[in-house]
């Protein structure tokens, strides 16, 4: 979320003309907050989440944050995938799988998505994350057990098509949108 914030108020320094070029007081005013609000959104995004394993209520309340992190992402593939993995798994995760798990839950969706369905390949730091692999795998696991050939694209492509496959002729799907 984080990193969403950051994006667009870089892109409103973007769009928004400089302090040097406007004379008016509200827009440098306006210039000042945002330089305010992206260097702190930055300073937050890199600073490292403290994680506190100490009692049981501290770990307690970290799993609860977690999970819902996991399945009120926004995305509703992402939301059932990553939030019943995570409920499954956060139980018994030592402090670096926590601090692997919180990489992953930092990344925009569609980019998750495209790396964890294999549609693109994910960057080479997150291929050594661990909770990102086990993800992926189980991900893997379940496509390959559930959704037949004929309705897959093949790896690297994107396998979600449009709604005027049948125009194309008989190469496209037989059922699904896949």
């Amino acid at each position: 979320m984080a990193a969403t914030l950051l994006r667009r108020a870089l892109h409103l320094r973007r769009v928004l003309p400089s302090p040097s070029t406007a004379p008016s007081p509200a827009l440098s005013s306006a210039h000042r907050l945002l330089s305010a609000f992206t260097a702190t959104t930055a300073s937050q995004q890199n600073a490292a989440t403290p994680i506190d394993l100490s009692s049981d209520e501290s770990r307690r309340r970290l799993v609860n944050r977690l999970v819902y992190r996991s399945k009120q992402r926004g995305f509703l593939e992402l939301d059932l995938v990553l939030g019943s993995w995570v409920e499954q798994h956060v139980h018994a995760m030592e402090e670096a799988n926590i601090r692997a798990l919180l990489q992953v839950l930092d990344l925009e969706n569609p980019d998750l998505w495209k790396w964890l369905t294999g549609q693109e390949q994910p960057p080479e730091d997150l291929n050594s994350n661990p909770v990102f692999g086990a993800i992926k795998s189980k991900i893997t696991e379940n496509l390959n057990k559930h959704a037949s050939p004929e309705t897959r694209s093949t790896p690297g492509q994107p396998w979600v098509r449009g709604w005027d496959d049948i125009k194309r002729g008989k190469d496209g799907p037989k059922y699904g949108n896949q």
